[in-house]
């Protein structure tokens, strides 16, 4: 073959393989691979006037904020960078008692502006003199979770859970799902001291 054919040959062959069509694809986001823990618990038994059940893979700290009271903690998830912001108030008053509920729900409802949905469900142990109001929030909110229990009578008591990430619903679902059972654990145990 002389070398005008195989130049020849060459071109044809060069340009008649460029002009298939190839579909490039993107690849789909990856997240990284979380190894949740064995779920087991402990009970919270401090100086204040319940008590209530807590993962040991999360510790309890006094809340440090300027205005915290006494009985006010934080349950902290190290592990998911999470934060579950617990405040406790003695109630003296009907109308008091009704500011804080109400005030519960504007929290929770405050979220209406990037939530997808916020699911409300009520919580009723009367064996226990505990109710209350449990807020599922979904979506890329500051919350995924607010809850607050009550006797009804004197002791109110108050939870939010908190990420120090940017709210990215869809990344953190896995770890809000697995938190959850473990507020609800802590729901579930709950008891007034007196």
């Amino acid at each position: 073959m002389n070398r005008i054919t195989f130049f020849l040959l060459f071109w044809i062959f060069a340009f008649t393989a460029c002009t298939s069509e190839t579909v490039n694809t993107p690849k789909p986001r990856g997240y990284f691979r979380i190894d949740f823990p064995e779920k087991k618990y402990q009970t919270f038994n401090g100086n204040c006037p319940f008590s209530f059940e807590y993962p040991v893979y999360a510790n309890i700290s006094v809340d440090q904020e300027r205005n915290a009271q006494p009985c006010w903690n934080n349950l902290n998830f190290p592990q998911f960078n999470a934060k579950l912001h617990l405040t406790y108030y003695d109630v003296f008053s009907e109308k008091a008692y009704n500011e804080m509920t109400e005030g519960a729900r504007a929290l929770a409802m405050k979220h209406t502006v990037k939530a997808n949905a916020i699911d409300q469900k009520f919580i009723n142990y009367p064996d226990k003199k505990v109710y209350g109001v449990y807020y599922a929030i979904e979506g890329n909110t500051a919350s995924s979770v607010q809850f607050f229990l009550t006797d009804s009578a004197k002791h109110y008591f108050r939870g939010a859970l908190y990420f120090n990430e940017r709210p990215q619903y869809d990344s953190l679902q896995p770890v809000i799902k697995f938190i959850k059972k473990d507020i609800d654990k802590m729901i579930e145990t709950f008891k007034w001291k007196n």
